[in-house]
């Protein structure tokens, strides 16, 4: 059962193979979703700064009835930390609003603040900075990994020049019909997990025929076609979903895709439009405007 498996990063430290995403889960749904996840056996759970659900996520991680170093809780550095001063303190902040005295991992959350994200500057400073904050919480135990997301090879590569203590995970936007095959091929170079959100493109495969007959010939829902293919290539899925029925089916992945048919499903046309999603910088979206 995928629930039960695992990864190993890095620095030895085991990640449940699958998580939770709760982007756009706030107040009462946030804490219901973690319980109800929970209850499935999720032990993974995603959340961020910029999410603005931290401390709910944390409600349901009290709440839930299973052991704190039983489960896996990931958040994120907010995009716009670009100092060393401003990380070490919303670093603090998202363990007071969580309620917990370690998070098993800590990522930052964008090589560039978000309404910068389609502008040339990468701020390689600032995350540098970012970094080291990050650093010296894990050398404190506050933190029991740290990584990045949305980094492209350049943002990784000036990171790796003055850290000293390597990125364990980069999060990054991957499903079919967006693999970033060159950047999952240099992370697993660098023994870097990558963790793919919207696994499911934030609903729009469901609306792709040619996914659509592939997770029919396989009698698997499109969701389940696209959390295996994700676990095919060696990444850690994360679906965001607050419905249990959803939870259950996304998990629901013990079958194997052949190599022919992933073939086919990684060379599906790349998609151009996410629909209301589009507005967002990761999806090609400017906030700037």
């Amino acid at each position: 059962m995928i629930l039960e498996e695992n990864y190993i990063l890095n620095n030895g430290v085991k990640i449940p193979k699958l998580g939770l995403g709760t982007w756009m889960i706030n107040g009462d749904d946030a804490v219901q979703a973690v319980k109800e996840a929970v209850k499935l056996g999720y032990r993974h759970i995603d959340t961020a700064q910029a999410y603005q659900n931290e401390e709910e996520v944390g409600k349901g991680i009290k709440e839930c009835g299973v052991a704190r170093e039983e489960l896996f809780i990931t958040t994120k550095l907010a995009a716009e930390a670009k100092s060393y001063d401003v990380a070490v303190k919303a670093i603090d902040e998202s363990l007071n609003k969580l309620g917990l005295e370690y998070v098993d991992l800590m990522i930052i959350h964008s090589p560039k603040p978000w309404m910068e994200f389609q502008k040339e500057d990468r701020y390689f400073e600032g995350n540098v900075e970012a970094w080291k904050a990050l650093e010296e919480a894990y050398n404190a135990g506050k933190i029991k990994a740290i990584g990045v997301s949305n980094f492209e090879k350049e943002d990784i590569d000036n990171i790796l020049k003055s850290a000293s203590v390597k990125p364990m995970v980069n999060q990054v936007l991957a499903h079919i019909s967006n693999t970033p095959k060159d950047l999952i091929k240099y992370c697993e170079g660098n023994d870097i997990l990558v963790e793919a959100y919207s696994p499911i493109a934030h609903g729009e495969l469901m609306k792709n025929e040619k996914v659509k007959s592939m997770a029919e010939k396989y009698d698997v829902t499109i969701p389940q076609l696209s959390v295996r293919y994700c676990l095919q290539l060696g990444l850690l899925p994360l679906p965001k979903t607050a419905n249990p029925n959803h939870m259950e089916n996304n998990a629901d992945v013990n079958f194997e895709i052949s190599s022919e048919d992933m073939d086919i499903l990684k060379n599906i046309e790349h998609i151009k439009d996410y629909g209301e999603a589009s507005m967002f910088p990761v999806y090609g979206g400017d906030l700037s405007k």
